[in-house]
């Protein structure tokens, strides 16, 4: 009896988990690789450590820009995912520090059909907590969708912020803190397409992004990206992205991150 108790709990807590961890690498996240992600919630008793999210961009004529943003999401309650995390900056040659801490959560309306996309929606707040936060805290809703065919999957999003907008004449524009609030955006709205390649475990994607800055009086700007994700082993996916933004700001984008998927025995329901 002891052995069969002990061999349905790691049924239970490890198989499943090694199992869908396996396929972590066609779950993309925002940021890894792309700035559009998917529809799909990691699953329920699920987490997701975004160990080492590495980001360098760079505007003609301005200073080189690292970051790295630990995340952690858990899959709260069916279909949903709970994600908490916090980026860190350093400017090249000036200032390194904490941008917003994020929390947000993520809900799957529906599983895809052949009639029916997957959908979802996404509410988060942002607070500063660093010198490359905004100067007050805001709230970011969203809408997501992802369609399937035989070349591949089509991803939609669109953000929408309550954030207040920056003059272009506040002192901020010209001080290191300037990269944290580059990003920071009124509305987004993307598209994607990516292709898997199951033999290889590997996902590549391109995405076309337009989004509205909270600078105030700028244009909208446009992005395009392209990137990949790989599964290293059941466990651990490893993602690399590039992305250029066109018009006057001309930034050009590298990441690589490394995301561990896993679960934790305890918060696994078992019978009695």
């Amino acid at each position: 009896m002891l052995i069969r108790n002990v061999a349905l709990i790691a049924a239970v807590a490890f198989v499943p988990a090694a199992a869908l961890a396996q396929t972590d690498y066609f779950n993309t996240d925002r940021g890894r690789p792309l700035q559009v992600q998917d529809a799909i919630p990691i699953e329920r008793y699920a987490f997701e450590l975004q160990a080492a999210p590495l980001r360098w961009s760079r505007t003609a004529g301005a200073s080189a820009v690292w970051s790295v943003e630990p995340e952690l999401a858990y899959g709260i309650l069916p279909r949903t995912q709970l994600e908490l995390g916090v980026p860190l900056f350093h400017v090249a040659g000036s200032l390194t520090g904490a941008g917003a801490l994020h929390v947000s959560v993520v809900h799957a309306l529906n599983v895809e059909t052949l009639g029916i996309p997957a959908l979802a929606v996404s509410a988060g707040y942002s607070a500063p907590t660093g010198p490359f936060g905004p100067p007050d805290g805001y709230a970011t809703f969203g809408l997501l969708a992802t369609r399937t065919n035989s070349l591949g999957r089509l991803h939609v999003n669109a953000d929408a912020s309550l954030v207040d907008e920056i003059a272009a004449t506040d002192e901020v524009w010209n001080t290191p803190r300037a990269a944290g609030l580059d990003h920071v955006s009124r509305w987004l709205v993307g598209v994607a397409g990516d292709r898997t390649f199951p033999l290889r475990s590997m996902l590549v994607g391109v995405e076309l992004v337009a989004r509205h800055p909270i600078l105030a009086g700028s244009a909208v700007e446009w992005t395009a990206g392209a990137g990949l994700r790989w599964q290293l082993d059941p466990w651990w996916a490893l993602d690399a992205g590039l992305g250029r933004s066109f018009g006057d700001e001309r930034e050009w984008s590298l990441t690589f991150g490394a995301a561990r998927s896993f679960g934790i025995l305890k918060l696994f329901p078992l019978g009695r």
